[in-house]
C-alpha cells in the first residue's frame, strides 16, 4: 500500500496558503526547523503536531490525519478525503467545500438526536397509557 507523502502535502498547502514556513510554525505552535522536517520527509509528525497543522492550514484534521495514513478511508468520511484530494480545487475552495459537509453533517446529527428523542417520549408516553 503507498505511504502518502504528508510532508509535501503540508509544503503545498502552505504554499498555495502563501504563507511561510515560519508562519506555519508560530501558528501551529511547533518550530519552523520541525516543520521544515516534516516537509522534507525527514520527521514523522505526532497526531497532536498534524491537528494543530491542520488548524493553521484551515484544512479539516481528518483529511490531514487521512493523508498522513493515521486513518483508514473506512475512519473518515470518504467526501472530505476527496475534497482535500482533488488537485483541481484551491485550498480556498477546498476549506468551503469542507466547511459546508461537516455543518450538514452536524445538522442532520442534530435532527436525528432530536428524532430519537423525540420517539423515546412517544414510547414512553404509550407504556403509560
Amino acid at each position: 500500500m503507498h505511504t502518502p507523502d504528508i510532508g509535501s502535502f503540508i509544503k503545498d498547502l502552505r504554499e498555495n496558503a502563501k504563507i511561510s514556513l515560519r508562519q506555519l510554525a508560530e501558528q501551529a505552535g511547533v518550530s519552523n526547523a520541525y516543520i521544515s522536517q516534516i516537509e522534507r520527509g525527514l520527521r514523522k509528525p505526532s497526531a497532536e503536531v498534524l491537528a494543530s497543522i491542520a488548524g493553521a492550514l484551515r484544512v479539516s484534521t481528518p483529511a490531514m490525519y487521512l493523508r498522513a495514513g493515521l486513518l483508514g478511508k473506512d475512519d473518515t468520511h470518504g467526501v472530505v478525503a476527496a475534497i482535500s484530494a482533488d488537485p483541481e480545487l484551491t485550498l480556498a475552495q477546498k476549506q468551503s467545500l469542507t466547511q459546508i459537509y461537516e455543518t450538514f453533517r452536524r445538522e442532520n446529527a442534530r435532527d436525528t438526536d432530536r428524532d430519537d428523542a423525540g420517539t423515546a417520549e412517544s414510547a414512553v408516553e404509550e407504556d403509560h397509557q
